[in-house]
């Protein structure tokens, strides 16, 4: 619950310095110009969390300096959406006034959409029972008249969602809107407006692309159903649970039709083509690796970067997108993956303002 240095009128400078120490680290694979997508500078975060501090009667959110660790006040957030942030002090006079909704709340967290849908969470250190359900309904139907809004509580073991779990999100990308379900506590784009310029150079990066396109990582389908139109057909893999449930239902929402997910790591992928193992999940699916044409591989990883079975498999297609949140271990794989391939194309996403990191996305070519 740390919170973001938030510094607008240094953004501009801030990001030349992010982007000048990563075209200095990848130097010396000759990349080309890089493309540079900037973030807005403020109310660019969809997710927000924050601690709840109880002081007599007062109730409010706390977070955390990152340097001093003393906790702060805070009655507004302008890093997270324009929504949350209008949602923020609604809910907080909401909560002040029912016993049974404040008492050992802890935590509330919230996710939010570019298409005005809002997930509260209200977390507890205390277990939650049908009192807490009738005056969390009461609550959801009074922040319902002004918002279009999920509510959940949460406590050990227990999660109670008075309707959903999960909102649709609609991105623009290269003009076609595209749907996108969000299910609470699992992983999405925090930056959703930079999540759409990075969909749009990936587009732009495999165009006139031949055969079929393989994803590892794939998350609820996020570049597997924007770059569907590129290619002849999309095999991705995805090893969570909710979100592969999301990507299938994402599939359906968009009258995809050459898209297929499985639910495989990438590890155990990689097994599977390398016929190590057999996969009851690839039968139950109806697929054969081997009827698949995938001149095109793309990876976005998670922060550890690529494991050696994986990366020495991505080497074999002959042209790899490769997006990453952490560009240490993406200099790593670099190491090997230049011996075989050359960048053609480079970018960097600023999805997270204000902090030293930033997102890659490599177009790499078989030399």
């Amino acid at each position: 619950m740390s919170a973001i240095a938030y510094y607008p009128e240094k953004y501009q400078q801030l990001l030349a310095e992010k982007v000048a120490k990563r075209r200095e680290q990848f130097a010396e694979f000759n990349p080309p110009e890089p493309s540079i997508f900037s973030s807005a500078s403020k109310h660019y975060r969809m997710r927000a969390e924050f601690r709840m501090w109880h002081e007599g009667d007062d109730l409010y959110y706390i977070m955390f300096d990152p340097a001093t660790k003393q906790k702060f006040r805070v009655d507004s957030f302008p890093p997270a959406s324009a929504l949350i942030n209008r949602l923020m002090p609604l809910l907080i006079e909401q909560l002040k006034s029912e016993q049974v909704l404040r008492h050992k709340l802890f935590q509330v967290d919230f996710l939010s959409t570019l298409s005005g849908e809002v997930i509260v969470s209200l977390l507890y250190h205390k277990p939650i029972d049908e009192a807490w359900r009738t005056a969390a309904e009461q609550l959801k139907a009074e922040l319902s008249k002004l918002f279009s809004l999920q509510l959940i509580g949460r406590s050990r073991k227990q999660k109670i969602c008075l309707e959903q779990d999960r909102v649709n999100e609609v991105l623009e990308v290269a003009g076609k809107q595209l749907i996108y379900q969000q299910i609470e506590n699992s992983f999405t784009q925090p930056n959703a407006v930079v999540n759409q310029h990075m969909l749009e150079w990936a587009l732009q990066a495999t165009a006139n692309s031949q055969g079929d396109l393989l994803e590892l990582y794939c998350g609820n389908g996020n570049f597997s159903l924007a770059l569907a139109k590129n290619f002849q057909r999309v095999l991705a893999t995805e090893i969570a649970k909710p979100s592969v449930e999301a990507a299938q239902y994402n599939i359906k929402a968009n009258h995809i039709n050459n898209v297929k997910i499985l639910r495989l790591s990438a590890e155990e992928f990689t097994q599977a083509m390398l016929g190590e193992r057999e996969f009851r999940r690839l039968k139950e699916a109806q697929v054969d690796l081997s009827d698949y044409q995938c001149d095109t591989i793309l990876v976005d990883p998670p922060r550890a970067g690529l494991d050696d079975a994986t990366l020495r498999m991505v080497q074999d297609y002959d042209n790899i997108v490769y997006v990453s949140c952490n560009p240490n271990t993406l200099y790593n794989n670099l190491q090997v993956l230049s011996r075989t391939h050359q960048i053609s194309h480079w970018a960097l996403f600023d999805q997270f303002p204000y902090t030293d990191h930033i997102e890659v996305g490599l177009y790499l070519q078989r030399r």
